[in-house]
């Protein structure tokens, strides 16, 4: 994946490529809300539920890459 910013339905069909844009979108928004850890350290780098895109840093940290894959 290459490393820039992602708008949130761009990501979720990187993640669920075969959904719909909406349904991958509310996938990936349900999957990081329900990991507590995942929230906060999107969080502590400027994430809001209101975000429209993930910046290249939410998307490229290792700690974030770390809980994604726990």
């Amino acid at each position: 994946m290459k490393i820039r910013n992602y708008s949130k339905k761009e990501l979720a069909l990187l993640y669920f490529p075969d959904s719909h844009p909406h349904t991958a979108s509310n996938h990936l928004m349900r999957w990081i809300n329900r990991n507590r850890e995942l929230c906060q350290a999107l969080e502590a780098r400027g994430y809001y539920r209101t975000s429209k895109h993930f910046t290249s840093i939410q998307v490229n940290d290792p700690e974030i890459y770390q809980e994604v894959r726990h």
